[in-house]
């Protein structure tokens, strides 16, 4: 019978005296952990209390699965660390009481149970999942600068012991469905039409909790803890550095001084999590969180009908991009000059598939999807037609004309070109509003963004289909405006360059690439032009400088390394020797050290340019902006992106500070004139 109902959780009874507690909140297609989520929760567990049943079965309504976490969304409200507190305090408690309940208790998980939700799972005696390959199951806190706070950092240990809570809470990476048996996240793996009939029988049958291993629980010892956490700290700092990335420090902080021991270690964990919402960081990466939501919610509907992909040029860009078009579930054929052009492409798409696919069903179906096509035979069928050989106006006009007579009605034809505009692109085609940019980047299996680049000529149409197919291959899509270089290379490329006069002037290259990095960069930017490829920068920065009218002149080293034809990794050298995809970087001098202006030079160049081109629209606004940089470039992400950062250092100081590198190195730093709207928060 139907005991209870509130917005978001249901309580059924059934005869063998089980209480179902249901979570379906409304109108979200996941469930979340917000305050008023919990409030109901805790209200029906006083009720269960009450009225005790023989067992209770934690279990989700939702297709998509238990639940996605707490409500990120409400971390924006926090204002200083008791209000972090309270909020985190409040959540506690109610999980807490959950764990209290004199009877058993059982989390039946489908899909994923993810921070709050699998903290929720941890809460109950036992638990118990549908073993297939959308199972999810992960601590992702760290990633918004953070660690779990209803109970995690404590039941994650108990539960699973010290090294697989660690590597949870430290990656933020989930585990899928046989990892989490091996940890002891889950108890029982079953198919999904088992899941209540099992979760069933473990309340019926209600034998002991598990525990984590006797010898993890000795590592959770008092003598032992200290020479695990320095440890676990060494193992971080290879990786983040404190100042940097305060919470994995947090995490390994709690559990040497707990050990996940006593009532004491759940107080420390709503305290040390309060003062973490306060920090610069995690305001920053939650703000990444909300703009990476923001991209993902503009997908168009129009892309459902997309099933067949063309791609045109099988180097490096479109073969991988035809092979993650395969990988996503696309019939994809790819087209170039001749076989020998493709075959190379064909066995990168093998590797991925290899590496993405363990199951060799899926894996081989990927394989058939995806065909040499040197013919363009699958043009006159496909959906979308990628156009992505090299950067010639010429050359791709040429092709355009081959293609656009046998394109079927309604079909999308796309450039994936990274620096010209597509007025030029489409000045000769008869429906030159059917042409749209994808930019993808390099590598495309890593890099999460595709600028959705539009003319002012361009059919709505045509840009809510490209927006929408970008979010079927699980991409983040951005709205760009036709302009030189777009939004990313037009601010990589003066970047760049400034590291390669850096170069000319004598600092070492280790030394340039070490300052980018310990500002918080991915790779430096003298690693990065070999890994675009220094003949793909020349020829980039060049049509960006002719189309905004700058000088288009190449550092005289450039020069030199494509004379030599030293075209970066993809020759095995460049500005570093290749070995193994990786650079091998020559020692610096013990006396070289970064000159004071370094760091100023590469990172402000940039951030002048982000001025310039939200002045410009290129995009939007000023989130865009930084989501572009953010997820096109990798930029330091716990500085919230470029613009977020002029602001956290002070707009003032980085206009003064740019017009002081102005009289110093040149005209290229003049701040640009839309500095003033940034400082006073309006758009430009």
């Amino acid at each position: 019978m139907n005991d209870s109902a509130t917005g978001s959780w249901k309580v059924e009874r059934d005869p063998d005296g089980i209480a179902w507690l249901t979570i379906d909140k409304p109108g979200t297609s996941a469930n979340v952990l917000s305050g008023s989520v919990l409030g109901e929760l805790d209200a029906l567990l006083a009720r269960l209390e009450q009225d005790l049943p023989r067992g209770v079965v934690v279990i989700s309504a939702k297709k998509s699965g238990f639940v996605a976490g707490a409500d990120i969304k409400e971390f924006t409200g926090i204002t200083d660390a008791a209000s972090g507190y309270g909020l985190i305090r409040r959540g506690q408690q109610v999980l807490n009481r959950l764990a209290a309940l004199p009877c058993p208790t059982v989390a039946a998980i489908h899909g994923f149970a993810l921070g709050g939700g699998l903290e929720l799972a941890l809460a109950c005696r036992y638990r118990v999942a549908v073993a297939d390959e959308r199972l999810s199951l992960g601590l992702p806190e760290v990633l918004l600068g953070i660690h779990p706070g209803f109970g995690g950092t404590v039941r994650s240990v108990r539960v699973a012991g010290v090294r697989a809570a660690m590597e949870l809470m430290l990656s933020g990476k989930p585990v899928r469905a046989e990892k989490a048996l091996r940890l002891g996240l889950i108890d029982r793996l079953v198919a999904a039409s088992d899941l209540r009939r099992c979760a069933r029988e473990m309340l019926l049958r209600a034998s002991a909790p598990r525990r984590a291993p006797w010898p993890q629980r000795l590592l959770s010892s008092a003598p032992l803890r200290p020479l695990v956490g320095r440890s676990l700290r060494r193992e971080v700092a290879r990786r983040a550095p404190r100042e940097h990335y305060p919470a994995p420090y947090a995490i390994i902080d709690l559990w040497s001084r707990y050990g996940a021991h006593g009532p004491q270690a759940f107080e420390a964990e709503a305290r040390s999590i309060a003062d973490l919402f306060t920090t610069q960081t995690s305001r920053n990466l939650v703000r990444v969180f909300l703009l990476q939501d923001r991209l993902k919610g503009t997908g168009g509907k129009s892309a459902a009908e997309i099933r067949h992909v063309h791609v045109v040029g099988a180097g490096v860009m479109g073969g991988d991009i035809a092979a993650w078009s395969a990988l996503r579930g696309f019939t994809v054929t790819l087209q170039d000059r001749a076989l020998e052009y493709v075959q190379p492409a064909l066995e990168r798409a093998q590797a991925l598939f290899d590496k993405r696919l363990r199951e060799p069903a899926k894996n081989a179906a990927a394989r058939a999807r995806l065909r040499a096509d040197v013919a363009g035979e699958g043009v006159p069928d496909a959906d979308v037609v990628i156009e992505a050989i090299y950067e010639s106006l010429e050359a791709k006009q040429q092709l355009y004309a081959q293609l656009e007579p046998r394109l079927k009605p309604g079909a999308l034809l796309a450039t994936n070109t990274s620096s010209l505009m597509l007025e030029p692109l489409a000045a000769k085609l008869a429906r030159p509003q059917r042409l749209v940019g994808l930019h993808f980047f390099n590598p495309v299996p890593q890099m999460p963004l595709i600028e959705i680049v539009h003319a002012q000529h361009t059919d709505p149409a045509a840009v809510q289909a490209a927006t929408g197919f970008a979010r079927r291959m699980d991409k983040l899509p951005l709205p760009c405006r036709s302009a030189p270089g777009f939004m990313v290379n037009r601010v990589l490329t003066p970047y760049m360059h400034e590291a390669m006069l850096a170069a000319e002037e004598g600092v070492p290259l280790t030394v340039i690439d070490a300052a980018a990095v310990s500002f918080g960069m991915p790779v430096g930017p003298i690693e990065l032009t070999d890994i675009v490829g220094l003949d793909v920068a020349a020829h980039v920065g060049e049509i960006i400088a002719r189309g905004l009218g700058r000088p288009a002149s190449a550092a005289p080293r450039l020069t030199e390394l494509l004379a030599a034809k030293r075209l970066g990794r993809k020759s095995g050298a460049g500005f570093y020797v290749w070995r193994d995809g990786k650079a091998v970087k020559p020692m610096a001098p013990a006396a070289a050290r970064a000159p004071p202006d370094l760091l100023d030079r590469l990172i402000l160049i940039l951030v002048n340019e982000c001025v310039a081109c939200l002045r410009e629209r290129v995009v939007e606004d000023a989130e865009l902006v930084d989501a572009a940089v953010l997820f096109g470039t990798g930029f330091a992400p716990f500085r919230g992106g470029p613009l977020t950062y002029a602001r956290a250092r002070g707009v003032a100081a980085v206009v003064a500070r740019l017009t002081e590198l102005a009289a110093r190195y040149g005209e290229r730093f003049q701040p640009d004139r839309a500095w003033a709207s940034i400082a006073s928060g309006a758009e430009p």
